[in-house]
């Protein structure tokens, strides 16, 4: 993670990939999503985290 990368909540991170919230949590508790940083009580993910799911996603599509 660079300093330039932006946290995001739960909601900003279902969004980018396009889930619902609770599937978004279900990524995270099944491991397809990683664990957020946690900042006191908040849970955020940092972009780049995010990004990632979506290239290993399009790797294992081009692996099958």
């Amino acid at each position: 993670m660079n300093i330039t990368d932006t946290l995001l909540t739960a909601r900003e991170g279902a969004q980018v990939l396009q889930v619902s919230i609770p599937t978004f949590w279900r990524r995270v508790a099944d491991g397809t999503v990683p664990k957020p940083v946690k900042i006191g009580a908040l849970s955020r993910w940092p972009r780049s985290e995010i990004m990632a799911v979506i290239e290993a996603a399009k790797a294992q599509r081009s692996a099958a």
